[in-house]
């Protein structure tokens, strides 16, 4: 049975945790905010960007002269797998289902004698899945360093994944990352970018006929490297805001299991105290009535 002196620093430890949790739960949620409003304003212009892309790339759809980056290299034998989690924990299970996800596409796609290669952004993903997938890395995107994702972040990333695929490197590309719903909830998502894939326009059946200045192609060409680095950046963004959410969800956890840990241990301490006290009236009283 631990001594009351050891129940009392323990009441302290916990409280000081408290203390660290509850303050963290404070930033995230400041945090979060503005997260929240970079990543809702960003789908729109995704939306209606790739909706534009989509209803030219459906008027090149199977010409010989269409865009590398629509049409692939023919081939799906070399897969590569961009991983974005966060660069910090303490944030729930927000890295681990990314990294879930990509190690169970990682395993599908090893079984069907598929070449994978792993390109990580944030070294939480690169922790998790170097155990099993170490020698299939081929690069790592650190961004400790940064406080807020902006757009020339993403350029950078699609830029290394872009001249990748130019170098031949591989034939298909998928982003994973976690899209933010709410507080709560943040939803593991799997996107294919290269080649480029597109939603049937919602007036696909319509007979309007359409005149491009340049032609498509040349359009593609010039849209499409935007569209990966377009991707990228809105990935980027529900990562931001889904780890500022799960990190507010998971210290305001940790804060109540504080709380209620103090609760016990506090009861503990009385009872231990009491025994004690009792233990020694009952010297004292057996001391009087011995004289």
């Amino acid at each position: 049975m631990p001594s009351l002196k050891d129940l009392k620093n323990r009441i302290e430890s916990v409280k000081n945790t408290r203390k660290i949790t509850k303050a963290m739960q404070m930033v995230a949620a400041a945090k979060l905010r503005r997260a929240q409003e970079s990543a809702e304003q960003s789908r729109p212009y995704t939306e209606r960007f790739n909706a534009v892309l989509g209803q030219i790339a459906a008027s090149v759809e199977g010409s010989d002269s269409a865009p590398k980056l629509l049409s692939g290299t023919g081939s799906d034998q070399v897969h590569l797998l961009i991983v974005m989690t966060a660069e910090r924990g303490l944030c729930g299970g927000f890295n681990t289902n990314i990294a879930k996800l990509a190690r169970i596409r990682a395993e599908t796609l090893v079984r069907a004698g598929k070449t994978v290669k792993i390109l990580t952004v944030g070294k939480k993903g690169r922790d998790q899945l170097k155990r099993d997938f170490a020698d299939n890395f081929v690069g790592h995107v650190d961004l400790t360093e940064i406080k807020r994702v902006s757009y020339a972040d993403a350029q950078g990333v699609a830029k290394d994944v872009l001249s990748r695929f130019d170098a031949g490197e591989f034939d298909v590309a998928t982003i994973f990352y976690s899209k933010f719903v709410n507080v709560v909830t943040q939803e593991p998502t799997e996107q294919k970018i290269i080649p480029a894939a597109f939603e049937a326009p919602e007036n696909a059946g319509a007979s309007t006929v359409y005149d491009y200045e340049p032609d498509e192609n040349a359009i593609l060409a010039d849209l499409l490297p935007r569209g990966v680095t377009t991707q990228i950046f809105a990935a980027l963004l529900e990562n931001g805001a889904s780890e500022q959410g799960a990190r507010m969800s998971a210290m305001d956890n940790a804060t109540r299991n504080a709380g209620e840990m103090i609760d016990k241990l506090t009861i503990e301490f009385n009872r231990s105290r009491q025994a004690v006290i009792t233990n020694e009236l009952i010297e004292i009283i057996s001391g009087a009535e011995a004289l």
